[in-house]
């Protein structure tokens, strides 16, 4: 079974879809769940090249990420998170790696190659760049 789960959130109701999902998996085998995001506005990816405070995007993504945090520690999950700037796909593969992650799930939007051509898809940009089993769950269309 999986000993630990990365699980990149957008901070966006499409998260909902992913997290549901994955509760009864990672209960059943215990696994640690790691929550990130990756912050990639101007301000963000510009950081500290530029020696800028958090910005409020920022903020608001650490304070997105610690509530889901605390929700499920509350349910009795393992669970840290990591808030990172810059390429979301290659940003999340590399934290995949650090923490040893045997499985990434996460959302997608499903919304077509066409659309992933023109908009760009961090799912399809992360699955065709590991070896780690990916987990992909279309979210409902709002």
């Amino acid at each position: 079974m999986y000993r630990t789960i990365l699980i990149p959130l957008e901070n966006t109701p499409a998260d909902e879809a992913i997290l549901r999902h994955i509760r009864p998996l990672a209960k059943s085998g215990g696994a640690h769940l790691w929550l990130i995001h990756v912050a990639d506005g101007h301000a963000a990816r510009n950081q500290d090249q530029l020696n800028l405070e958090d910005s409020e995007e920022i903020r608001q993504d650490r304070a997105y990420l610690e509530s889901r945090r605390a929700e499920l520690a509350a349910e009795g999950f393992n669970v840290s998170i990591h808030l990172d700037r810059g390429d979301p796909a290659q940003q999340i593969l590399a934290w995949a790696d650090r923490v040893g992650a045997d499985l990434i799930a996460m959302s997608t939007h499903g919304h077509g190659p066409i659309l992933d051509l023109l908009l760009g898809s961090v799912a399809s940009g992360v699955r065709h760049r590991t070896d780690i089993p990916v987990l992909l769950l279309r979210a409902p269309r709002s």
